[in-house]
């Protein structure tokens, strides 16, 4: 079997939380596993200082994670309206995968979690697809046939799945933003089982 790289960055825990169920969404289709990762923080240092492996959450990704996955769900906060350092960071560094067309043809998504409703989510979902793009990939969003869609107060674009902490920031998903984080990953675990087959 398989699997789709479930790949965030996350400070606070609200963008995990959104991933663990967006990987939920992945197991229910069925052809694939669901690989969490993430990345490390980044500094103005100079030398690396994090552990190889955290003391706590997800493994780090590895090229190696990125290189045998299905497909990608790719996630971080809002930073500014734009993705956070550390997702950017590790995909700067994926320039020889882009090189030999490494990830081209396979499907991707992305979801983001900010702490206000208008705090940049769509344009960090786009943000973070702009790489993808250019990697070849084959990008999902969520359709309108999705009910959680047409009626959230909270987090959910049709660019992705998304949740809104507010202030102070609530530890807990809304159940729209949990239908949808589900409903983004079991989509992309569905195109990849069928561009698999094609």
């Amino acid at each position: 079997m398989g699997y789709i790289l479930v790949l965030y960055y996350s400070r606070g825990g609200a963008t995990a939380r959104l991933a663990r169920e967006v990987a939920r969404g992945v197991t229910s289709e069925g052809s694939f596993e669901a690989k969490l990762r993430t990345v490390a923080p980044v500094s103005t240092d100079t030398m690396q200082t994090a552990p190889e492996v955290p003391e706590t959450g997800s493994v780090y990704c590895t090229k190696d994670d990125l290189i045998n996955c299905s497909g990608l769900l790719l996630g971080s906060p809002t930073r500014f309206g734009n993705m956070a350092a550390p997702i950017k960071y590790f995909l700067d560094t994926t320039a020889d995968l882009w090189a030999q067309n490494t990830l081209e043809g396979r499907p991707a998504g992305v979801f983001t979690s900010t702490s206000s409703m208008h705090g940049g989510q769509e344009s960090t979902l786009l943000s973070m697809m702009l790489p993808l793009f250019h990697h070849g990939m084959v990008l999902s969003g969520l359709p309108y046939s999705e009910p959680s869609l047409a009626r959230t107060t909270s987090g959910g674009t049709p660019y992705g799945a998304s949740h809104v902490g507010g202030h102070p920031p609530s530890p807990t998903l809304t159940e729209d933003e949990t239908s949808l984080a589900r409903a983004l990953g079991h989509r992309v675990a569905r195109l990849a089982s069928k561009l698999s087959a094609a």
